[in-house]
């Protein structure tokens, strides 16, 4: 597969060093074709222990906090190490997570590796004390400096669906704030995580301890990272479900949470927008590796007196869209990560045609691996269970609006708050239904808000706090007061 995983398999990373999993190793699945691509280090919670201990004794012990210089040259160094085993990188992704090939040109690596850049400019830039001027409080005058410095441990948790893109927007900006990690990726994709660290180990100036990558099948070591009370935030993205299981268990040591969460984003197409257009781009969306992202717009709210060209529209864009070969170059839909999500999904199916709706679509292809075909429901209220929860597949759910503010009603009629889109002619109108939307991103007619430089995170149960640009580096902060006599 690749000279960054050995014949045995991968390795965790504990205090600067490669080494074995305690509890052996667990078989990794190529979801394009259900079969086994290899093994990876299996981690038990001595090892787990350990690198929180290497973490812990990294930031206490070395001049890592204190040097934003030398993190910014290590990020830059990394950046470097990871593009030139881009290839390598590829083929892992592609094999491990069912990426279309066209996608890690972009979110699913490439584009994350550049961020890297991004954060290491921002240790540098950033203005890590701020004058705050003269006071004179209970009448002492004083002289007050605002200080931030780095959060400490970091345990950070993250999912199976962009795993390059989640992992570096975690460790970039952590990392660059001064702080050290755990990180504890998804069992599902452990070889993402793991060429990472053995890039680190044997390619930069990382000290030892600064990163450490625990793989393993056993769901409960990310629990050991929320209860540890030497670990001082939490970074987790996942389902809602999680999260709150998260917070709950980090309130016992009252450390930081950071959660990026779920999202079930509504797609509002008001009356004067091209139609076709719309729904065609949202027919496109929900079929980008079979919709396992938790930002993208799964709900498609058109116009009443629209709707049954609208349902005629999305049926015919995605019949258009087949499930293939993520290796294919113009493969847009692939597989999902697994038979236990493919089943999830098509429970949800179930649910729907229970519930009196129409499902368009979602087929097994009749080939290996975790395939479904893209799908459109139809007929269905906003309070269908599959409006309101999160699928995590390739199923679009097509809802009538009255209007422009009946639109905004059912785009917030949702436990969540992540993100959506908008289309419209009038800017005046659009404008309005942007600010009634209550989400943490918005795209207005194609507009794209993800970037390095841009925050982004949800309103609601789709989670606290916000990941990427300042607003997602400062999660990594602590924030001193000083006040000095004068």
């Amino acid at each position: 597969m690749s000279n960054l995983i050995p014949d045995g398999g991968s390795q965790l990373l504990i205090g600067g060093k490669l080494v074995p999993g305690g509890a052996g190793v667990f078989s990794n699945v190529d979801p394009a074709t259900g079969e086994q691509i290899g093994w990876a280090a299996n981690a038990d919670a001595a090892d787990m222990d350990a690198a929180i201990a290497a973490a812990r004794t990294a930031f206490d012990d070395t001049g890592w906090s204190r040097d934003p210089a030398f993190r910014a040259h290590c990020l830059r160094q990394l950046r470097d190490a990871l593009r030139a085993h881009i290839e390598d990188l590829r083929e892992i992704t592609i094999a491990e997570v069912g990426a279309p090939r066209m996608l890690t040109a972009g979110p699913q690596l490439e584009g994350p590796i550049g961020d890297l850049g991004y954060f290491a400019d921002l240790a540098e830039s950033y203005s890590w004390e701020t004058d705050l001027g003269v006071a004179s409080p209970m009448g002492i005058k004083s002289s007050r400096t605002l200080r931030r410095e780095p959060i400490g441990v970091v345990g950070a948790i993250t999912p199976w669906n962009f795993p390059h893109q989640i992992n570096f927007a975690k460790l970039g900006p952590a990392l660059a704030a001064g702080a050290t990690v755990v990180l504890k990726p998804a069992p599902d994709t452990p070889w993402c995580a793991a060429a990472v660290g053995r890039i680190i180990a044997e390619e930069t100036d990382i000290p030892a301890g600064v990163i450490n990558i625990v793989t393993s099948d056993d769901h409960g070591l990310g629990s050991q990272l929320v209860t540890d009370p030497r670990v001082d935030m939490i970074s987790f993205t996942g389902s809602t479900r999680t999260g709150k299981a998260v917070m709950t268990a980090a309130a016992q040591s009252l450390k930081k949470v950071f959660l990026e969460l779920g999202g079930k984003s509504a797609f509002i197409v008001l009356d004067d927008a091209d139609l076709s257009a719309a729904v065609s781009y949202a027919a496109f969306g929900v079929s980008v590796h079979a919709g396992q992202g938790c930002a993208i717009s799964t709900r498609l709210l058109v116009p009443r007196e629209h709707y049954d060209q609208a349902v005629e529209i999305a049926t015919r864009a995605l019949k258009g869209i087949r499930p293939g070969d993520p290796n294919k170059p113009g493969t847009v839909c692939g597989p999902l990560i697994s038979e236990r999500q493919r089943a999830t999904v098509e429970r949800y199916l179930d649910s729907a045609r229970s519930e009196g709706g129409t499902v368009i679509g979602g087929n097994r292809p009749d080939r290996p691996g975790y395939f479904i075909e893209p799908t459109l429901i139809a007929g269905l209220t906003n309070s269908a269970t599959v409006a309101q929860e999160e699928i995590f597949g390739p199923v679009l759910v097509i809802i009538a609006h009255d209007g422009d503010d009946d639109a905004v009603r059912l785009a917030n009629d949702s436990p969540y708050g992540l993100s959506g889109t908008v289309w419209g002619v009038d800017t005046e109108r659009v404008r309005t239904v942007v600010r009634g939307v209550r989400t943490g991103t918005l795209s207005v007619n194609g507009g794209i808000w993800y970037s390095a430089d841009a925050p982004f995170g949800g309103y609601k149960q789709s989670g606290i706090g916000r990941e990427m640009g300042i607003a997602g580096f400062e999660e990594y902060l602590e924030t001193k007061l000083i006040a000095t006599g004068c």
